[in-house]
């Protein structure tokens, strides 16, 4: 059974969008955890090829058996295939690289740096409302965010070199949540879905089996665990919800549950991986927060109309 009907389809009188919250913030930040995993004992290019390559053949196979009704257009197909080589390839590629010398859980804080840049271009290009309470939340978010990566780079246990590639990542991911809402492709977003991932798997194959080798795979049930997890709560369902939350809430507000992921990928990189915490970088957790509250708080002025008109 298909998970997109539950996404695509809300029953009268339950409004789903904060269990569709709750339940991306989770799948996103563990999936750090999870890539921190996978690339220790596997090449992050080979593992990211598999994933695609993988989930993208499951959600196809998925729509085959339900017989859905092909509904896109050759531009829907190409904007799908280019947010595969943004939001995959390149996002994840350059993500998954810079996971071997820094941790999961700084790897998860500087991507959820992705509202503010969102933000800026959203209200630049997509005629969405940047008010003074979302400039005063994405600020708020900024100085909890910078807090915490000042202090992992100071103790020095995270690498310049990784970050740089982590910073990457970020600008990767800006430039596919803004392709998506330019462009808006119609259509099916499970099959959409399943396009990205095969788009990005074939992009990543050439340079995954000419910078690293199979042999260096190391096969053990740490890697079968991380990997399934990364095809089915990320590749799959992570993605699905993302995309829904853009059409629902609009670029700047869908981002900024990004501010979440620190403190979540903070706490599972500790549960998981026994990565250290400190109080200073708890601390930081408190302005992310209240940034949070303040960009994603429905407005009840005419800028909240343009916003929601945005996100349709």
């Amino acid at each position: 059974m298909s998970l997109a009907p539950s996404i695509a389809v809300a029953r009268p009188g339950f409004n789903t969008l904060p269990l569709y919250i709750g339940l991306f913030c989770l799948l996103w930040s563990f999936a750090f955890v999870a890539g921190k995993i996978g690339v220790t004992y596997c090449p992050p290019l080979i593992l990211l090829a598999g994933r695609f390559l993988l989930a993208g053949a499951l959600v196809v196979g998925v729509a085959a058996l339900r017989r859905d009704k092909w509904s896109m257009s050759w531009r829907d197909v190409a904007v799908f295939a280019a947010l595969g080589v943004a939001n995959n390839a390149l996002y994840l590629g350059f993500g998954y690289t810079g996971l071997q010398t820094v941790s999961a859980g700084l790897g998860g804080l500087i991507v959820s740096a992705n509202p503010i840049f969102t933000a800026v271009l959203a209200a630049m290009f997509l005629s969405e409302a940047l008010t003074w309470r979302k400039v005063a939340g994405l600020l708020l978010g900024i100085a909890g965010v910078a807090m915490i990566v000042w202090h992992r780079i100071a103790i020095g246990t995270d690498s310049l070199h990784g970050i740089m590639f982590t910073l990457a990542s970020l600008a990767s991911l800006v430039a596919g949540t803004m392709l998506f809402k330019l462009f808006a492709p119609k259509g099916d977003l499970w099959l959409g879905n399943g396009i990205q991932n095969l788009a990005g798997g074939l992009a990543v194959v050439p340079f995954a089996f000419t910078l690293s080798s199979v042999s260096d795979i190391v096969p053990n049930i740490q890697l079968l665990g991380a990997f399934a997890f990364l095809v089915l709560g990320g590749s799959m369902l992570g993605y699905l919800l993302w995309f829904h939350l853009l059409k629902t809430c609009g670029a700047t507000a869908a981002s900024a549950y990004h501010f979440l992921m620190p403190p979540l990928g903070m706490l599972f990189a500790w549960m998981v991986l026994g990565e250290h915490v400190e109080a200073r970088d708890l601390l930081g957790i408190v302005p992310v927060a209240l940034g949070v509250y303040l960009v994603t708080r429905p407005a009840t002025t005419s800028g909240g109309s343009a916003g929601r008109k945005a996100g349709q």
